[in-house]
């Protein structure tokens, strides 16, 4: 599926450094950490990269067997979910303490899950500590990889480690015409994301849970459209506010279930309450699908319920759209879920930004088109340069991408950028879909297409 990262989950019992790891890892920009509008990222995971091959370190609180405290078992349950949804689990342990009762019920547990796990013994911060990663053998994990997360120490040869075990890598290619589209519903809860999920299928079905410990990220049911399009669609946890810190744990993980079916998805909807217009929220959410790629239609439903006079509807979606103005490219559509009023416009406007997320556009149109763009707003000089733009093609799509070959990429600034890509939507359609640029500097001599 397209654009998806592999995800590796740290997990272990609490205090053996598991979130020194990942500070470290991801305040080192080994990590590819970007700012969502209004998302704390780095509370919930790090996308990273590491010889050329990127995944999403997850962190996880601390796992205690035993403990009947309600925090604790919470932190537990959002641990397992971690694990359930990981490609490759890093069981984290301390040297200082050694083996303990505790290590060995979390390798029960990680045994069970048949993915695989790398036993990390952390705080080898001095020699006289080697001789106890040997009793770590006694866990049935394979050889333990020694690290010291707080003087970085072995740091790279766990991530060579991580690295190994991550699942192949999927080349990229088009689609071809049996392709079913993945169909996101994402949203805060309560939006009604199950009843569009039950009218689009024209059934009623068991919803994923919204109660703590669910331990799947979503489910997934596969249906014809009335077109004879093929669908998947992928009903997701509600993703909450943090209000308190026993909701916390609980916000992190039904944000994780929800970022990975976004991150699967060839389009996501995301349903916004009529009655309460567009949140924090909401615009947290929308930029989680922006900045993965994702084709994105903005569904406002609940509207029978709203009071309505001359004008709500283009007044609201004015509204809408200047809230979610980063994401201004995605069509807003009205319905309610409830009793079906244009429910029946949701799948034809799925397709429609699809097929805009997978549009490739011809060098020579594209080309003439930013040709013509520069002539009607000559490119920026910036002490004395100014920005040359050679030539430009398509590299890939979902979303469009494309690369623009330019003498020198400090020249590009970013009002020019999207004055280009203005252009290209102008041009070209591509509603529903973000629009991605990649910067080449290349010699005038060598700049021929």
């Amino acid at each position: 599926m397209p654009n998806a990262k592999p995800l590796v989950a740290i997990v272990g019992r609490p205090n053996v450094g598991k979130s020194t790891f990942f500070n470290k890892i991801s305040g080192r920009r080994i990590a590819i950490v970007e700012d969502v509008p209004g998302v704390t990222r780095d509370r919930i995971y790090a996308d990273v990269e590491w010889t050329g091959r990127k995944f999403t370190l997850i962190d996880t609180g601390g796992i205690d067997p035993r403990s009947e405290d309600v925090l604790l078992s919470q932190m537990r349950r959002q641990a397992e979910i971690a694990m359930d949804m990981a490609d490759v689990i890093c069981f984290f342990t301390d040297a200082r303490s050694g083996m303990t009762p505790d290590d060995e019920e979390v390798s029960i547990l990680l045994r069970k899950t048949h993915k695989p796990v790398i036993l990390v013994v952390n705080k080898m911060d001095h020699s006289g500590l080697t001789d106890s990663m040997y009793e770590f053998y006694g866990l049935g994990l394979g050889d333990p990889v020694a690290i010291s997360s707080t003087n970085m120490l072995g740091l790279g040869d766990l991530l060579d480690e991580i690295v190994k075990r991550l699942p192949p890598q999927e080349e990229g290619g088009e689609e071809d015409e049996s392709h079913v589209i993945q169909l996101a519903v994402v949203g805060r809860p309560n939006v009604g994301k199950s009843s569009l999920t039950n009218r689009l299928l024209g059934q009623e079905r068991t919803m994923v849970s919204d109660i703590p410990g669910t331990t799947r990220d979503a489910i997934d049911t596969q249906f014809q459209g009335p077109d004879g399009a093929l669908y998947n669609i992928i009903d997701t946890a509600g993703i909450r506010r943090k209000r308190a810190i026993e909701d916390e744990s609980l916000e992190r993980y039904s944000v994780l279930r929800s970022i990975a079916a976004i991150r699967r998805c060839d389009v996501a909807l995301l349903l916004i309450d009529a009655q309460e217009g567009v949140t924090e929220q909401d615009a947290r959410i929308a930029g989680m699908i922006h900045e993965e790629g994702k084709a994105a239609v903005v569904v406002v439903n609940k509207w029978d319920a709203l009071e309505k006079e001359t004008g709500t509807l283009e007044k609201f979606k004015k509204q809408v759209i200047e809230d979610l103005k980063f994401m201004d490219y995605a069509p807003v559509l009205f319905i309610s879920a409830l009793t079906g009023q244009r429910a029946q416009n949701v799948l034809p406007e799925v397709n429609r930004v699809w097929e805009q997320a997978s549009r490739r556009i011809g060098t020579g149109a594209l080309n003439d088109v930013l040709g013509d763009a520069q002539m009607a707003l000559q490119p920026p000089t910036i002490g004395g340069r100014k920005l040359k733009i050679y030539y430009a093609t398509q590299a890939s799509v979902c979303p469009p991408t494309f690369a623009l070959f330019i003498n020198a990429e400090e020249l590009m600034h970013f009002s020019y950028q999207r004055y280009l890509e203005n252009c290209l939507r102008k041009a070209f359609g591509f509603e529903g879909t973000p629009l991605r640029f990649v910067l080449r500097e290349k010699k005038k001599e060598d700049a021929r297409p």
